[in-house]
């Protein structure tokens, strides 16, 4: 695959690329030497910094336009899995959606595609208030949003 680095791809592109589905935001990038371990495989650190990139990303796009005023947006837990080891040169993509969210928290499905899934992270982010005084509530258009756009689903 040949892609567009660090620009989010559309819906045909990922498709193209052999996603099993399109995702609201999908990165194209590749593996450099630096991510590598000593057995030449991507080391764990890796990910994390691609998975934080995406969904700094996606926040950014995504969920802060629907604020007037910009929560601090805090990373509760998550899981990753690896699912099958990447090589130097390695052409990727990352996808993010949201699955699922409530009042103030959504969950976050990240994926990590080289052919077939690489690693995955899903993950709980919280929204407080700019000054982390409190939670602050998702906006309706964002809940309808998530409903649509992502398919997610609300929970209680």
């Amino acid at each position: 695959m040949s892609m567009r680095y660090h620009t989010p791809l559309t819906a045909e592109e990922q498709l193209a690329a052999g996603l099993p589905a399109p995702r609201t935001l999908a990165l194209a990038d590749r593996v450099r030497y630096a991510e590598l371990d000593p057995l030449n495989h991507v080391n764990n650190k890796s990910y994390f910094t691609w998975f934080e990139t995406l969904r700094v990303e996606y926040g950014l796009r995504c969920v802060l336009p629907f604020f007037d005023l910009v929560p601090r947006m805090v990373l509760r837990g998550g899981e990753i899995r690896f699912h099958k080891e990447m090589l130097e040169g390695e052409e990727y993509i990352a996808t993010a959606h949201v699955t699922a969210f409530r009042a103030s928290s959504y969950t976050i499905e990240q994926l990590i595609w080289a052919g077939d899934l690489r690693a995955s992270f899903n993950c709980v982010m919280v929204m407080l208030r700019p000054d982390g005084s409190e939670r602050m509530p998702l906006p309706d258009a964002l809940r309808d949003t998530f409903l649509d756009r992502d398919g997610a689903r609300a929970e209680a």
